[in-house]
Formats: structure tokens, sequence, C-alpha cells
């Protein structure tokens, strides 16, 4: 039998020359037809992939948006809650949260440049040089900050936006300095935080004058700073991520925020620049009635004037600190700890100790001032002494946790005290006052700490030393007076 089919063999009816060629195109053409089809398969496939991927960045950015949107909201009533909306508080309230977000972005930006790019003998004699200049002018000045508003129209509304559009214009110029390291670093980081303390003293006075009728003056205090711990806590890590890019990137943040507060501060409500009706108070002098063109001055009570010289002593370790402990453990750092981790962690307890003492004292119903007052004092003094005597990493952050919960607790039970026993048409001259008094015992212990030797127990003890002395003239002065322990507020 025979077969049509031709024989594949080499030689056998099919040229092996003829069949090569014939079997390359039919070779090339077989992938050549099938590539269209797995082509469109894979360009299917990818654009399913692009529109899940769509799909879940909308669901995400929905998600995104509706928890931000939520946490505003709920921010939003909280600030608003018992009345506060009503009286023009909330904006106060929110305003105080622009100011510590963008203190918070300062701090982080100049964290690792003012203290730790620029030698510590140079730093500190500038620092020094500045602070001893302002300490004078902000002497003289700041005292007859609220005395000299009051003879003004609208103006504390404007004192309040001036620190945020002096802070917003030498952020700006910050962010150029540290580029440049031009010699204006050093002035115009003292200027923000001397336009920040002129800004907590205007504060003081505006918050009686929005106070709704059912909240007291220590809740409403103690809602202002809790404000300005969540924007600080919120501006954080947006200030960091920013400084990732350079530390002239979260000045130029802070710039934008302090814009913002300016803009915020302008809309505060006309009750603030409200003086009428209102005396003056005087923490010495005579008492005098109202006259025509004058205004009623009132001495400060014994036990306002005794509260506040308890204040001064966890004010004073606060700027203390600030600065020793800046350079110090730059220079002298703890084990293999960076600077700036160690620095961030003591400010970090400090700032987590001020969080637990607000929040303690806006919770608990009565609070007997004169006696937390001086335990705040005598708490301070205890673990400084403890500080120096155990130097180290445990010490330093229960030195700064001491401290912030000191302070807000002190802050809070004077604030108590004013209300208890200085009239409403005085409480905004007697916050100012007590406020820069405040604010003075910061910026003298910063200096303290700028001019110490950095040796930790020498500078931790003298710093408790200064505290238990400070402690012994209050005490005793209150026993001299023969002043009485004040009831529960």
């Amino acid at each position: 039998m025979t077969s049509d089919r031709p024989d594949p063999t080499p030689g056998h009816g099919v040229d092996e020359a003829d069949q090569a060629p014939t079997d390359r195109r039919v070779g090339a053409a077989g992938p050549a037809a099938a590539r269209p089809g797995t082509v469109r398969r894979s360009l299917a496939g990818a654009a399913r992939g692009a529109r899940a991927a769509g799909r879940g960045a909308r669901v995400a950015g929905r998600g995104a948006g509706t928890a931000g949107h939520y946490a505003v909201s709920q921010a939003r009533r909280a600030a608003r809650a018992e009345g506060a909306g009503d009286s023009g508080l909330s904006r106060l309230i929110e305003l105080h949260a622009f100011n510590a977000a963008g203190d918070a972005a300062v701090a982080i930006s100049l964290a690792g440049t003012l203290f730790f790019q620029v030698p510590t003998g140079e730093a500190r004699g500038q620092v020094a040089l500045f602070l001893g200049l302002t300490m004078l002018p902000f002497a003289i000045v700041a005292p007859l900050i609220g005395p000299f508003l009051d003879r003004f129209s609208h103006g504390r509304r404007w004192a309040v936006g001036a620190t945020m559009a002096i802070r917003s214009f030498l952020c700006w110029v910050l962010a150029t300095a540290v580029v440049t390291e031009s010699a204006w670093l050093f002035p115009a980081a003292l200027g923000v935080l001397v336009a920040s303390k002129a800004y907590g003293v205007t504060r003081a006075a505006a918050v009686p004058r929005l106070l709704p009728p059912d909240l007291t003056l220590v809740k409403a205090n103690a809602r202002v700073s809790l404000a300005g711990v969540v924007g600080a806590g919120v501006s954080a890590p947006l200030a960091v991520l920013a400084s990732t890019f350079g530390p002239e990137w979260s000045l130029r943040y802070a710039f934008v925020v302090f814009v913002l507060a300016t803009i915020w501060a302008i809309r505060l409500p006309d009750k603030v620049d409200a003086s009428q009706g209102e005396g003056e108070m005087v923490l010495a002098g005579e008492e005098t009635e109202s006259r025509p063109g004058r205004r009623t001055r009132t001495r400060i009570p014994s036990a306002v004037a005794f509260a506040l010289r308890a204040n001064c002593g966890p004010r004073w370790l606060s700027g203390f600190l600030t600065m020793f402990m800046a350079f110090l453990l730059r220079e002298n750092p703890i084990g293999d700890w960076r600077p700036e981790v160690l620095l961030g962690l003591v400010i970090g307890a400090a700032g987590l100790g001020n969080t637990l003492g607000i929040t303690i004292g806006s919770l608990l119903r009565r609070l007997n001032p004169s006696v937390t007052v001086v335990l705040a004092l005598l708490a301070d003094c205890a673990v400084a002494v403890v500080a120096a005597l155990f130097y180290g990493l445990v010490s330093l952050v229960l030195l700064g946790l001491t401290a912030g919960l000191a302070q807000a607790l002190a802050k809070l039970s004077l604030d108590s005290t004013i209300q208890r026993d200085i009239p409403s048409r005085v409480q905004a001259s007697a916050f100012a006052r007590s406020d820069t008094t405040l604010q003075l015992a910061w910026v003298i212990g910063g200096f303290v700490g700028i001019a110490m030797p950095l040796m930790p127990q020498l500078g931790l003890g003298i710093a408790a030393g200064v505290l238990g002395a400070w402690a012994s003239f209050v005490l005793l002065g209150k026993a001299s007076r023969g002043a009485r322990p004040t009831p529960a507020a």
C-alpha cells in the first residue's frame, strides 16, 4: 500500500531546503497570531486592577475624610458645649489650639538647630544676652498691658492678633536664618518666645469676658488648656513630617498656622474688648473707689497673693529646666542616647504631666487651693533633690513629669482662688496681673538655667535649693501674716 502523505524523512519527496523556510514562516506566524489576545487579556487585567485600586483609594479617602470630619465635628461640639458656643468662648478655645500648634512646630524645628547645631559656648552666650535684654522691657511693659488696653476700644482682640502676627513674621525670618545661618537666628527665636508669653497674658484677660453662665472659670481655663494639648498633639506629627525636608519647612508650616491664628484672633467676639463696669487689680497700693474717668482699684486678697507666690516656684522650675536641660543633655548625654531623644523624653514627660494635671483639675469636684499649691511646690523640690542625687534618665523623666503635673495643678488652684475671692468686675485685671508675674518667673528661671554650669548634680542641686528656700519663704510668710486655711473651692 502506498500513502499520499509525504515522507517526512529528508530526501524522500520533500526538499529540506524548501521545508525549513516553510516551518520558520509557520513558527513565526503562530506566536504573532496569538499575541493580540494575550495583550488584550493583560490590558484587561491591568484595567481591572486599576479600577480596584481606584475603588480602594476612594474608599480609603472617604474613610479618612469621614474620620477627619468626625474628629473636627466632635472637637467643635466639645468646644461649644455648656454655652461656650453662644458666649464666644469656643472661638478662644479654637484660637488656643492654633497657638499651641504653632508653638509646637517652632519647638520641633529649633530643637535641632538652635541648641544642637551651634557651638555650646556661643549658643549659651547669645541666648543669655538676648534673654537678659528682653527681661527688662518685659518687666516694665507687661504689668501695664492690661490697664493700657482697658483704656482703648478694640484693644484686646488686636493685641492677641498682634502676638500671632509677630510670631508669623518671625517664623518666616527664622526659616531663612536657619538655612543661611544668619545672626538673626537667636533674636528671632527669642522674639517668638516673648510673643508667646505675651499671648498668655492677653488670653488670660479675655477668658472671664467670654465665660458662659453654666461654666465655672476653672473649667473654662481647663478646657482652653486641653485644646492647647490637642492642637500641639495634632500639629507635632505634621511639623515632624515637614522637618524631614529641612528645619525651615516646619517653620514655614508654623508661619501658615500663625497667619490663620491671626485671622481667628481678629474674629473674636466684641465682648473681649468690653471693660465696662470692670476695675483694676493692684498687687500693692491703696484701694480706691470708682470716680468719673477713673477705674476702681482693688487690693489683691491675701489668699490670692499666697497662691500666686506659691505658683512662682513651679513656673520658675519650668523655665529653668527648659534652658538648662537643652544645653546639659547636649554636652553630657546619658549613655548612648542621642541628645535630641533625651530632650524629647524630658519635654514629653513634662507635657504628659501637664495634661494629667489639667485632666485631674477639670474632673475633681472639690479642690483645696491653698493645700494644692503647697503640695505642688514641695513635690517639685523633693523630685529635684532626687534627680540631683540619682541623676539618670529615669530621674529626669520623673522630674519632667512632676514639673508638668505640679505646674498645671498649681495654676488651676490659682484660677480657683481668683474666681472665689476676687469680684467679677476685677477678675480680668487679676488674671492679667497673675499671668504676667508667672511669665516673669519663667523668664528668670530660664536665665538661671542658661547661666548655670553644665554639671548635672550641681545644677539640679541648686534648683532644689532655690525651690526649698522659696517654699520656706512662702510658708513662713503665710504663718507670719496669720492667714487661715482657705475653704475648698
